[in-house]
């Protein structure tokens, strides 16, 4: 069900040709840059939260780790990631598979300036064997991204 959401999300914008999917799992960073053969801070990870009551999902570079003072700056608390049982309920995507496209209604989505380093990443589409080949920019677009954050530490 995940991976068919994200599939007709991207093809209303004329994205589904860019979806891969893999005979191996891309449930995590390393596996998914092994399956596709990049760097890992090419893999655009989703990282879900739960801010204020309310779900949120950050987009950042496989290298880059949420900076505490930062994400607490910006979101006005404290860096509280969703439960793996909370993942799928609220966002609308297993863990493994979490990724911007086709997300339950009310799920914020912002991607941070770790992305914009690169020419291409690879976020997930839906499930855990699958990506989707973009540049940041088209990311932003695809996901209907609410801002541009910088929220992380370790990628400069």
């Amino acid at each position: 069900m995940s991976m068919e959401r994200a599939r007709s999300w991207l093809a209303q914008r004329g994205l589904e040709d860019r979806i891969i999917e893999f005979s191996v799992s891309s449930a995590t960073v390393a596996l998914a840059a092994q399956a596709l053969g990049c760097e890992e801070a090419h893999i655009a990870k989703t990282l879900s939260f739960d801010v204020h009551g309310k779900t949120v999902l950050v987009i950042a570079a496989g290298d880059a780790k949420v900076d505490n003072p930062k994400f607490k700056a910006f979101f006005g608390t404290k860096a509280k990631m969703l439960s793996f049982d909370e993942v799928e309920p609220r966002v609308g995507h297993a863990v493994g598979g979490v990724c911007p496209f086709g997300v339950n209604e009310g799920v914020k989505k912002y991607l941070d300036e770790s992305l914009w380093r690169f020419e291409t990443v690879y976020p997930a589409a839906g499930n855990a064997a699958s990506a989707v080949r973009m540049t940041p920019d088209e990311l932003y677009a695809a996901c209907d991204a609410d801002g541009r954050v910088d929220v992380c530490k370790g990628w400069t």
